[in-house]
């Protein structure tokens, strides 16, 4: 719908959106009210959304195995719980720290792409919801609303982190550090796995293209959207803001494909990691090697990650790997996990299986692409009511003691291979223990 934009129409249709919005959002409010759940969500998302821009919400790479996996891995979990604990809601505390700053839920919504294809909102409508729920709001580098904006917007006392793309251009990825430091940014993610595009099927079969590329059956699709469609001819067209002003929109996908580096490794995320100087997580994390390495070239943080299984199918479900990473990095460093979540349960068995905060995608983009803010905020709460009746059911009232009593709450089912003995997180060494007795290991070897 680009021509309609250049044509200038919704300029002429917005002093209307008073008046037509309450008409085209009748039913999919109604529906978005009678949710009980992010698969709910889910299911107002498809039918309020373009089948082109809900298909690049949903969908994995290939036959997306690694999606699905992602998220019924947290069904062969058990909770093992302790009864007559005591338990009420005025004694559970969810607060946390993430990158050093407090924040109210050990959750937050992770950086993702292109909001505003979802609705007008866009980014604004998540960083609203989270500056309200007191939690950490993520922002990619593929936004549609920029990272200059967000700041703004949302000064340094509200905690977020901003997710980098590591760019051929470095003099783009230094104009978006700066303008992440300028603005209050508590961090910095870089994501290690998108140095090629995950083969998205759903995407080739709906169309879907940046910009769009309306041909008569999307027309025909977005006729039988007509909430969606609306917000998409009375609202200026969307674009990539944080990289829009080095290329014109009609030549984005070319340029992110040309942009994006194959062949980068440690030695640009060490300099990355000079170049930014703060708080660095390095997202994308699978494997317990990679993580010891990340924390010697200058990561402070790791983000367990598999790209919400975008990008290389049959990749491993994410909260299998937090037992074996935590082991190899210690009690005291940050790890970060996403991947699969649609219920507060599954934020307490990532927890306690070694997660230090969790990211959620998909479940809070269902609800904007169901109902803009009220969908994100429903989304959140949902997820938060979940996470505190389990805790609650579970006998732990803190986060800490969640993830300290984590071994001996969440077990594997009786017929899947068993973890292996995981020691309270009091218990377990930290970073510097492990790397000590590494050194130990290798010098008694070279003196025998």
């Amino acid at each position: 719908m680009a021509f309609v934009h250049r044509l200038g129409i919704n300029k002429l249709l917005a002093p209307l959106r008073p008046l037509v919005n309450p008409i085209v959002n009748a039913a999919p409010n109604a529906r978005l009210a009678k949710a009980v759940n992010v698969w709910d969500l889910r299911e107002c998302a498809s039918k309020r959304t373009h089948q082109m821009c809900f298909g690049y919400l949903d969908s994995g790479a290939d036959d997306e195995i690694a999606i699905r996996r992602s998220r019924s891995a947290y069904s062969d979990y058990e909770m093992h719980y302790n009864v007559l604990a005591g338990n009420s809601p005025e004694t559970l505390d969810l607060r946390t720290q993430i990158f050093g700053r407090e924040v109210n839920l050990p959750f937050f919504m992770c950086p993702t792409a292109g909001h505003r294809m979802f609705h007008t909102l866009g980014e604004r409508a998540g960083a609203s919801v989270a500056a309200e729920k007191g939690i950490l709001f993520g922002l990619s580098s593929l936004a549609t609303t920029s990272v200059t904006d967000i700041g703004k917007e949302h000064p340094p006392t509200r905690p977020k982190v901003f997710q980098l793309y590591l760019w051929k251009d470095k003099e783009l990825n230094r104009d978006l550090l700066q303008a992440a430091r300028e603005h209050g940014y508590d961090a910095v993610a870089l994501t290690a796995d998108f140095t090629w595009f995950g083969n998205r099927e759903r995407d080739h079969r709906n169309g879907f293209s940046v910009p769009p590329n309306y041909s008569a059956r999307q027309i025909w699709e977005a006729i039988k959207r007509p909430a969606w469609t609306w917000d998409v001819l009375s609202t200026p067209v969307y674009t990539y803001a944080n990289i829009n002003k080095n290329v014109p929109a009609e030549s984005m996908a070319a340029f992110i494909n040309a942009q994006l580096s194959p062949d980068f490794n440690w030695k640009d995320a060490e300099w990355l990691a000079q170049e930014w100087g703060g708080k660095l997580a390095l997202k994308g994390v699978v494997r317990a090697d990679d993580a010891v390495k990340a924390l010697d070239n200058g990561f402070s943080s790791l983000w367990v990650s598999n790209h919400g299984g975008r990008q290389l199918e049959t990749a491993p479900p994410t909260v299998d790997l937090l037992p074996e990473i935590r082991a190899a990095v210690g009690t005291d460093v940050e790890i970060i996990v996403d991947g699969g979540v649609m219920r507060g349960t599954d934020i307490a068995k990532a927890l306690a299986l070694g997660a230090d905060a969790v990211g959620v995608g998909k479940a809070f983009l269902y609800g904007l692409a169901a109902g803009g803010r009220p969908g994100v905020l429903r989304a959140i709460n949902m997820l938060e009511d979940e996470l505190q009746r389990a805790m609650g059911l579970l006998g732990t009232r803190t986060v800490a003691e969640l993830k300290e009593r984590g071994p001996e709450l969440i077990r594997r089912r009786a017929n899947m291979p068993q973890l292996p003995y995981i020691p309270p997180r009091s218990m377990a060494p930290t970073h510097a223990q492990l790397m000590n007795s590494a050194k130990g290991g290798a010098r008694k070897r070279r003196t025998a």
